[in-house]
């Protein structure tokens, strides 16, 4: 489809384990396909290229930062972008939805399209637990996208103007977390960032750049609840995260996964990242005597 009036873009490091499936989701459009690497060790480029995808460098900060570089510098031909992360791929039916959409021209009003995430985990699909369906903006006008300069430890992209879903899902996959002392690491390391996020949302140091809105698009309703969540007790509020995910939200539907990720995730995940949020204002506030005591 040489016409198709979208780009691929992916960010990398050290992805080899994924980008394959990603990138082969994408062969029967036969969009442009972009890597933005950060410093890969293994096999990642090579991968990139057995696939026809251009490579470029560039050092890592945060994802927001890293995203915005990307839409910026790129050579990129389409007005449409879908945004990637290296273990997400999409379905093949999403794939002819995308290639039947984006080969006429797309609605003037419209500026993104929310996706259906589905969520693999140790090779299960988790239907359930409040992870299915999900609605993520993966795909959107490249002039007009948002970020929130807040997110340090994931990333959301946001446009102010009208969106659609799309009917089909986007795969993610992360086949590095089958290791389970990855997955451990990775979170530990999340758990840091989210921390910080937090501490400068509760003290009005970051803001977005929309509104929370409980009938909104699915990005203003998730902002919502994390306003109730930062209001919650600490230490209290992972236990009943557990609950609601696992118990009310049937998590437990999902067998053995279900109940390793929700047990990681919801409480020990979360209970790190209370942990750590104390450590980090009691730090602060240490800090804080010391100055006024000199």
């Amino acid at each position: 489809m040489a016409d198709l009036n979208l780009s691929v873009i992916v960010l990398t490091k050290d992805e080899e384990a994924n980008l394959g499936q990603c990138l082969r989701s994408f062969d029967p459009l036969g969009a442009d396909l972009y890597i933005v690497d950060s410093g890969s060790t293994d096999g990642t480029k090579e991968e990139a290229r057995r696939h026809g995808a251009r490579i470029y460098e560039h050092a890592f900060e945060t994802h927001a930062l890293q995203w915005a570089w990307a839409l910026d510098n790129l050579p990129l031909r389409s007005e449409w972008v879908i945004a990637l992360d290296a273990d997400q791929s999409l379905t093949p039916e999403l794939a002819g939805e995308l290639g039947s959409l984006f080969s006429s021209p797309v609605p003037a009003e419209i500026e993104g399209f929310y996706t259906n995430r589905r969520q693999i985990f140790r090779g299960r699909w988790l239907k359930h637990g409040g992870y299915y369906p999900k609605y993520l903006l993966k795909i959107f006008r490249r002039t007009a996208v948002r970020f929130d300069a807040g997110d340090i430890a994931e990333h959301h992209f946001y446009v102010l103007g009208k969106t659609g879903k799309l009917r089909h899902d986007i795969i993610e996959d992360n086949k590095k977390e089958n290791d389970i002392t990855f997955w451990v690491q990775k979170h530990n390391r999340y758990a840091s960032l989210v921390a910080i996020e937090e501490h400068r949302r509760r003290t009005g140091g970051a803001t977005g750049p929309l509104r929370p809105a409980m009938f909104g698009t699915p990005d203003e309703r998730t902002l919502v609840k994390k306003g109730y969540w930062l209001n919650l007790p600490l230490y209290l509020r992972p236990i009943l995260f557990f609950v609601y995910r696992y118990f009310f939200q049937c998590g437990f539907l999902d067998g053995k996964e279900g109940f390793l990720f929700h047990f990681m995730h919801a409480l020990w995940f979360r209970l790190l990242i209370d942990i750590k949020v104390e450590e980090l204002a009691s730090d602060l506030n240490l800090q804080a005597v010391r100055n006024d005591a000199r």
